[in-house]
């Protein structure tokens, strides 16, 4: 057996008159293999379902199969720094057989390839691996759903100032903040749910481009390793769009965290003060002593400045002369985005947990604010049947006096409200004093809110709801998923049991 090793022809021998130049070796074949040792399993599980349809379509013989599944058995119980790569030999793929040869001869061994390309064993090994990172992704979506959801509820009645263009715009609830984000990665996770489905398609046995004349039986590959279909058409066996979609995904999930990561760093400084990351997710100043630095916020920050050239970079792959072949790799980014998506999720599920809200300071900041100012204009419309733009106008130089004479919300008048429409309008509105401060307190503002998605108590606890619902839903799919390819994979299990045992 060692001899027939010892003595093999590589597979560049027969056809390149030298060996690859240090520099190919270099720069392609190691970083080559490299990436494909990541994905050691999934091409041991590709090479068991493949042999398996063989045998049972009596492409191979079952004496050989047996030599095959048995030896294939065995290399997926290693971890691949016990595999015995040698670079000089190539991809994965010519990896195995060379060990195969070893040990079973390369008679037997050098029929696993049958009916296959390295080009649609490697798409079928890069979707397998994608699914599963995929998989991880939705989890930690899921675990940082359940950090926001109870965070949100917490403080579901947390009265906050609401910005727009920085400024305060009217009253919030911080429960409600944290709602939005929420509903807005429950529509992440669809879009990589859905990028899913067409990742998982098997393209085995649509060989190198235009099919093949051995007996396959595709369905059986599909279902061995766990796909959901097929990818019909041969040539589109071996290209790469599928993690193009991908990526646009994560990329959408990097930009939620981005948004909300950029309100809580802002938040945290000492201008707003209205929230503080833990200590363990901080960091100090080299030289100013009181400073506490919210180093974990600015870390996702960082990391979602990158994930906006993602997909561009994916679809720029595709630009090139037009042969497709460049789209038969991995696509460049794929395994950085879906490893930083998965880690920006984890750290930002820590974050959430141990967050400091400090509802005094919101409290603070509401007392001395005008953000309801547009309740109080919405009342007088009501009561008064004046039009809004002209309300807008009295309720507008009404805030412009008071901040002239140094006038708090909490302190406004009927007189003063009256002198505001005359100034404006020509005529009283006859508010008492107690009227128009009901009409600008925050409180009653969030109370008094009750139209579908509002800050109001009935509505927050509607979206709550929601929240946790979208999130059980989500949590199945992923369940599902999984219980699928381990079923698969106990399938193949037994496949292999059965020609081999």
């Amino acid at each position: 057996m060692s001899n027939l090793h010892a003595n093999e022809t590589l597979l560049t021998d027969a056809r390149l008159s030298a060996p690859p130049a240090e520099r190919m070796v270099k720069y392609h074949d190691i970083p080559a293999l490299e990436t494909e040792k990541r994905q050691f399993h999934e091409f041991v599980e590709v090479d068991l379902a493949h042999t398996v349809m063989l045998v049972e379509q009596q492409i191979l013989s079952v004496s050989v199969g047996q030599a095959i599944l048995a030896e294939l058995r065995l290399i997926r119980d290693m971890v691949p720094a016990d595999f015995p790569f040698d670079v000089k030999k190539g991809s994965f793929l010519l990896q195995v057989e060379s060990y195969l040869f070893s040990r079973i001869g390369e008679d037997s061994a050098g029929q696993m390839h049958t009916g296959r390309s390295r080009i649609d064993q490697g798409a079928t090994v890069r979707r397998l691996y994608d699914r599963k990172r995929i998989l991880a992704v939705l989890d930690r979506i899921n675990e940082f759903q359940v950090a926001l959801i109870q965070k949100a509820s917490t403080h579901s009645g947390t009265i906050m100032p609401g910005y727009t263009h920085m400024q305060h715009a009217q009253p919030w609830v911080f429960g409600h903040y944290l709602l939005s984000f929420t509903s807005r990665l429950h529509d992440s996770f669809s879009r990589l749910m859905h990028a899913y489905t067409r990742v998982n398609r098997n393209p085995l046995g649509a060989v190198g481009l235009a099919g093949t004349s051995w007996p396959l039986d595709r369905g059986r590959t599909t279902h061995l390793l766990g796909f959901d279909s097929l990818v019909e058409n041969s040539k589109l066996g071996r290209e790469a769009w599928y993690a193009a979609e991908t990526i646009g995904a994560l990329s959408f999930v990097m930009a939620d965290l981005n948004d909300l990561a950029t309100d809580l760093h802002i938040w945290s400084s000492v201008e707003f003060g209205t929230v503080e990351s833990h200590d363990g997710y901080c960091g100090t100043s080299s030289i100013f002593p009181q400073k506490k630095n919210p180093s974990g916020l600015e870390t996702i920050k960082k990391a979602a400045g990158g994930s906006v050239t993602w997909l561009s970079t994916a679809l720029a792959t595709f630009r090139s002369e037009g042969t497709g072949d460049q789209a038969m790799r991995d696509l460049p980014l794929i395994h950085d985005a879906l490893a930083t998506t998965e880690g920006m999720l984890d750290l930002f599920t820590g974050i959430i947990e141990t967050l400091v809200v400090h509802e005094d300071r919101m409290t603070a900041l509401l007392s001395g604010s005008w953000c309801t100012a547009s309740n109080l204009a919405d009342v007088i419309v009501r009561d008064r049947g004046i039009s809004f733009r002209q309300v807008h106008h009295i309720v507008a130089r009404l805030v412009r006096n008071c901040l002239y004479e140094g006038v708090a919300p909490a302190g406004v008048t009927g007189a003063a409200l009256d002198q505001a429409s005359v100034e404006t309008v020509g005529s009283t509105l006859g508010y008492s004093d107690a009227q128009v401060r009901d009409a600008l307190n925050p409180r009653r503002f969030v109370e008094t809110r009750t139209s579908a998605g509002g800050v109001g108590p009935d509505e927050v606890r509607r979206l709550l709801s929601i929240a946790q619902n979208e999130l059980e839903q989500d949590r199945e799919w992923v369940a599902q998923s999984r219980r699928k390819v381990d079923q698969s994979r106990a399938d193949l299990d037994a496949a292999i049991s059965a020609i081999v045992d």
